[in-house]
């Protein structure tokens, strides 16, 4: 029963969920932009990947953004 999706966690170890909301830990580049996304930044209604180290959503300035768990806490 225990699939990759099951285990997808924020920075606290939190477990995530398609649609949930989360908020950065620290500013972030934006790779082929010059936007940088500030710490405390809520995104919301994230989509979870096959890879359990990710999420895919889109932030309030850049569409289709895929981060890396590590750098988020669920709101």
């Amino acid at each position: 029963m225990s699939t990759d999706r099951d285990e997808v966690r924020d920075s606290n170890g939190t477990k995530l969920a398609d649609g949930d909301s989360v908020t950065l830990i620290k500013d972030l580049k934006v790779k082929g932009t010059s936007t940088t996304l500030k710490r405390g930044t809520l995104v919301k209604n994230i989509r979870l990947t096959d890879d359990p180290a990710e999420i895919e959503c889109n932030a309030e300035k850049v569409k289709g953004l895929v981060l890396k768990t590590a750098f988020l806490k669920k709101a």
